[in-house]
């Protein structure tokens, strides 16, 4: 196991700046190791991570790793004004639809950010899952194997033991997992189908993902649910899970998400009062299922559509009747 998987004490971090000297009895060992003794409570991956980063100096001197100690040396450690590295346990509610030694399922409101990185250090589901769990700190990621976009809703599983971990994440590269997603698409979708097209970064806008020559392989099925003139809504098959994967096929094919920020069209400007102001991509991890990592088990979950996108629907009706 990683060592910075390997204590639930790693996802904490020094508030400000701190001063210490490193004792004579550690004359002779590697810094890092030197340091694992001076501050217990981050692991040697982090301390080392620091090192390189310059957040840990020693007589006022970057060192790396390595270098061996006398022993007196005087230890400065400032994480910065974002230690990102160790996010914290936070008391954020999490709704819960399974529970056992091996693994948790959870439904996820749109809003709520999955991991923290740029511009999200805190606030995520994996600081509410070191709340919930401390334990999940011993475990790579707070034992998260797969996400969902920050203002996608629904469904994921986490695990709970290093074992479960291994085993979801073989079952995802495998291609085992049965992820369905509901979402309701721009434009009248003429039938079911299936998008096969490699995903990558976007050569011209480099915060978005688009189908590209050499991209990572992405399978998506999809078949029409109810249709209208202004919009369908689809039920999503993911084979693969590439980032931002349903979002950008269904945008290749014309039609993107209803709401969707990001891979939204001029062409659908205007299409329909009744999906102006919509907030967030219109896209939902309804259900999952999955081989029990200790059982073997099959097991499936279900969630119901969150309100927004009921009110959505709704709203659609009201204004419109579906097309068959």
């Amino acid at each position: 196991m990683p060592e910075s998987a390997a204590k639930s004490a790693d996802y904490s971090s020094p508030a400000s700046a701190v001063t210490r000297r490193i004792p004579a009895e550690c004359a002779g060992l590697r810094l890092d190791q030197a340091l694992a003794r001076l501050f217990p409570q981050f692991s040697r991956t982090r301390l080392a991570a620091w090192l390189r980063q310059g957040r840990i100096r020693i007589d006022q001197r970057s060192l790396p790793p390595d270098e061996r100690i006398w022993g007196g040396e005087a230890v400065e450690l400032d994480p910065g004004p974002d230690p990102s590295g160790e996010p914290r346990a936070e008391a954020i509610d999490l709704a819960i639809v399974h529970e056992d030694d091996a693994v948790l399922v959870i439904d996820k409101p749109a809003g709520l950010v999955v991991h923290p990185g740029s511009g999200n250090w805190s606030g995520t589901l994996l600081n509410a899952l070191l709340h919930h769990a401390p334990a999940l700190g011993g475990v790579p990621r707070a034992g998260i194997v797969h996400r969902l976009d920050k203002d996608t809703s629904g469904l994921l599983v986490v695990a709970k033991t290093l074992e479960a971990q291994t085993a979801l994440v073989r079952q995802m590269q495998a291609r085992s997992v049965e992820r369905i997603y509901l979402a309701l698409a721009h434009g009248a979708v003429p039938g079911d189908g299936t998008v096969e097209a490699p995903i990558g970064r976007d050569p011209r806008h480099r915060t978005r993902m688009a189908v590209v020559p050499g991209g990572r392989a992405a399978l998506t099925r999809y078949r029409v649910l109810k249709r209208w003139r202004a919009a369908t809504l689809l039920e999503c098959r993911l084979t693969t899970g590439r980032t931002h994967q349903i979002r950008v096929h269904l945008h290749s094919i014309g039609h993107p998400l209803v709401g969707d920020p990001v891979y939204r069209s001029p062409r659908y400007a205007k299409s329909s009062p009744a999906l102006e102001g919509f907030s967030r991509q219109a896209l939902h991890a309804a259900k999952l299922s999955f081989v029990h990592p200790v059982s073997g088990a099959k097991r499936s979950f279900e969630s119901a559509l969150p309100a927004d996108m009921r009110a959505l629907l709704e709203s659609l009706g009201r204004s419109e009747a579906p097309r068959r």
